[in-house]
């Protein structure tokens, strides 16, 4: 007989196929018969599993979560994270098979303005990246500084706005940079130049 595919198993697959579609074809592609389609199930099948389009999309939202919180498991070794496994991260995220997802998270932004549920899901990976984003900052200062909790949020926001604009540049095909060592060598040069203003706790 043949064996029954695993709930769970099969919504994520689902999920993967939808997130593929998702960045190949755009929100507006996206429907239940063509998640059918990319993931080579009976017509029917996400349906059957996502009785909505909303449903869909909120667990392609889940999802993403899921899959960035793993990735981002990769950067902390032994406890310990750098500035370096900060930029590879952010690197990966433009190659695959990361930059289909990449894609589909920058569909999914203007989707969750109207859904709290699937901006929750999102805001949780954000927040994940934002947290280890402070815990890495402090290799970026110059040795034996001491800043204030003010400069440290806003040497932040100013990083990871950059990062955030370098993603969207990746998922529109824009290599503007190729190397993990650059890109750390970008981030190490923008958070001296910002430290080096004359007022830089008000930017």
């Amino acid at each position: 007989m043949r064996r029954r595919p695993n709930p769970t198993q099969r919504r994520h697959d689902l999920c993967d196929a939808a997130i593929a579609l998702l960045a190949a074809e755009g929100s507006k592609g996206l429907s239940h018969l063509k998640v059918d389609r990319w993931a080579g199930v009976p017509d029917g099948t996400t349906s059957f599993h996502f009785r909505t389009r909303s449903a869909l999309l909120r667990a392609i939202a889940d999802r993403l979560d899921e899959l960035d919180m793993a990735t981002m498991q990769t950067v902390v070794v032994d406890g310990s994270s750098s500035s370096t496994l900060l930029a590879e991260l952010v690197m990966r995220a433009g190659v695959e098979p990361q930059l289909t997802r990449t894609r589909a998270r920058y569909e999914l932004t203007m989707q969750a303005t109207r859904d709290p549920q699937m901006a929750e899901s999102l805001q949780r990976s954000t927040q994940a990246f934002t947290t280890l984003h402070h815990e890495i900052l402090a290799q970026l200062l110059p040795e034996g500084a001491e800043l204030s909790d003010a400069v440290i949020s806003d040497l932040s926001t100013v990083m990871l706005t950059f990062i955030n604009g370098l993603l969207l540049r990746f998922a529109h095909g824009d290599r503007v940079v190729d190397s993990v060592e650059e890109l750390d060598r970008m981030m190490s040069a923008i958070a001296a130049g910002f430290l080096h203003a004359d007022h830089p706790a008000r930017f």
